[in-house]
């Protein structure tokens, strides 16, 4: 009878025990929320302080990824706004507003008073109604440690007068809806047909007809308690108003033909000439249940609603080669990935890579692809490998990335930004290209990334210490409970 009494002890103890860790991480979630929420408004508190426009000439924009870059509906400038970056130990939110004038080639800082809070990963959309504005839908708010979000509305500014305004609260749903620029209000749709899954990170664009086209996107199922499993989504849908029922609109799947995109995530799409849609980038991940690899993208497509139909984006001037970067490996020195070479006699590109350790010590790795020199037919030979001199001129070509931002004016695409992987590394880029979408000959680096503006912070683990160290303690007031049994059974 002794026994069985200890045992049935032992087990309200463990019973107390577990309630007393469910109280305490719950006491720790209202805590980080509060937190979260005192963030906020102290941020707003300092944004109150503005109270005039400030136009501020500057440096190009510091690293940043998932901000929006929209071309402005009247000039010829750029509109970069928000976004975040992460140091390692820290995420950094943004609310800046920056211009990029494309013919003087300069940046300038706009400060607006009561502007929207920080945020990332919104969407933006700039319309010529008003004098022109500038849309911002939705977005989050992260906790410095990334634990915690917040999700966030809808504003607009009012390009002409400079001044930002707050339309309403933004719920989030995995609905439909269409919103009024005239009336400023939603209507929720309720579109027949089967739709795309639940998914995040699906791109949008517009057809000639006023047809939504979707494309990709990311989502997770549980294949096991505490074991999820993602899937890139490589599907295509169409958004079509039904003929003769005004309001009423039909989701119809589409299977375009012609030389489709991989698979993929955090790519970027454009509305580019001739009412077609191109997309550039990504990264294509390999998930495995305790690890996460890819290969980050460079590449460029079309997709044409006209006829249904994916390009490749081939640039006519030197030959840019498809490029990936392994997300979880880090290149050595001195090494050169394996390029595939199609057709006979073609030589390789020359790819030379360079470390550059930055002030504070951070290396970081940069790929140089060195075109290869005209060679008539001859097949390549390990001479001309070893020749940089003979390798022709450098290719000038956005690196591999994810969450770039893209704009289209006068028939130039612009890409700014984004970020890819090195080891368990995450790099922010800064860069801005250009491309004519006419010509198609070759990439303009307007601003080259500079690895010396890299900040990364490694992971401590002091959080993990002080977890022990509670751990520890609760475990001895667990143990006296247990020796005050054993002396009650005794």
């Amino acid at each position: 009878m002794g026994k069985k009494g200890k045992k049935e002890k032992k087990g309200r103890g463990a019973e107390k025990t577990a309630a007393k860790m469910e109280k305490k991480v719950s006491k720790r979630s209202r805590k980080e929320e509060e937190d979260l929420e005192a963030l906020i408004a102290h941020f707003q508190t300092l944004d109150a302080r503005r109270t005039q426009v400030v136009e501020t000439p500057c440096s190009p924009p510091s690293p940043r990824l998932n901000a929006s870059l929209s071309a402005h509906p009247e000039k010829d400038e750029l509109i970069l706004f928000g976004g975040e970056y992460f140091n390692g130990q820290k995420t950094l939110l943004y609310n800046e507003l920056y211009t990029y004038s494309i013919r003087k080639d300069a940046w300038t800082k706009v400060d607006i008073p009561n502007p929207p809070p920080r945020r990332c990963a919104h969407q933006a959309v700039a319309v010529p109604q008003g004098g022109g504005q500038l849309w911002i839908f939705g977005g989050e708010f992260a906790s410095p440690d990334g634990e915690q979000f917040y999700h966030y509305d809808l504003w607009v500014l009012h390009l002409a007068t400079k001044t930002w305004e707050q339309v309403r609260d933004y719920i989030y749903y995995n609905d439909v809806y269409t919103f009024d620029l005239d009336t400023s209000t939603w209507t929720k749709l309720s579109p027949s047909g089967t739709g795309p899954t639940p998914r995040s990170g699906c791109q949008m664009s517009v057809t000639p007809q006023g047809s939504i086209v979707i494309y990709g996107g990311y989502s997770k199922q549980r294949v096991r308690k505490d074991v999820d499993r993602g899937t890139q989504h490589g599907d295509m849908f169409l958004l079509k108003p039904e003929e003769g029922r005004e309001g009423r609109w039909a989701w119809t799947r589409i299977n375009p033909s012609g030389a489709k995109p991989s698979p993929r995530s955090g790519f970027s799409v454009a509305a580019a000439p001739n009412h077609q849609t191109l997309l550039f980038g990504g990264v294509c991940d390999e998930e495995e249940e305790e690890s996460l690899q890819g290969d980050f993208l460079n590449d460029l497509y079309f997709y044409d609603p006209a006829r249904n139909r994916w390009f490749a984006g081939q640039l006519k001037g030197p030959k840019a080669e498809k490029r990936r970067r392994r997300r979880g490996k880090r290149a050595e020195p001195g090494t050169a990935d394996k390029q595939e070479v199609e057709g006979p006699g073609a030589l390789e590109p020359l790819e030379v890579v360079r470390e550059v350790v930055s002030e504070a010590g951070t290396v970081v790795t940069i790929k140089q692809v060195l075109a290869a020199p005209s060679s008539a037919g001859r097949p390549a030979s390990d001479d001309d490998e070893d020749s940089p001199d003979e390798a022709g001129v450098p290719t000038v070509e956005p690196s591999p990335r994810s969450n770039a931002m893209l704009a289209v004016k006068h028939g130039r695409l612009y890409l700014y930004g984004g970020m890819f992987e090195a080891g368990d590394r995450q790099v922010t880029l800064s860069d801005l290209y250009c491309l004519d979408l006419h010509k198609m000959d070759a990439w303009t680096a307007l601003v080259e990334a500079d690895p010396e503006n890299q900040e990364w912070l490694e992971e401590t683990d002091s959080e993990e210490d002080s977890d022990e160290v509670e751990g520890a303690e609760g475990g001895g007031e667990d143990d006296e409970d247990d020796e005050e049994e054993e002396e009650e059974d005794n």
